[in-house]
């Protein structure tokens, strides 16, 4: 039982290394193509929609695409690294009184 856990709490791991890395690429393929053109927006509106909608997507309509998935990607990779945390975290405790 010991060692598996070990196994589930290094695969998290790995796992949220390879999120990480994924998700970077990810994000900033779309962030160049928005810091060129000088695209630029708050945390703000990144976590609140209805901001970006009115004050950013109208402000720039030719790149909508390109702020939209560049939102959701930062946005889900956030979500994927706070549950992959707490796994990780949950299993380690679990590990810690295992003992």
């Amino acid at each position: 039982m010991y060692i598996l856990l070990i196994s589930i709490v290094i695969g998290l791991f790995v796992a949220m290394l390879f999120v990480n890395i994924y998700f970077r690429v990810k994000v900033l393929q779309v962030y160049k193509v928005l810091a060129q053109n000088k695209i630029e927006f708050g945390a703000k509106h990144i976590f609140n929609r209805s901001l970006l909608e009115t004050e950013i997507l109208p402000r720039y309509p030719d790149f909508t695409k390109e702020i939209n998935t560049f939102v959701s990607h930062l946005r889900y990779s956030i979500k994927m690294a706070s549950v992959l945390i707490f796994l990780i975290t949950a299993f380690g405790a679990i590990l810690m009184y295992y003992r």
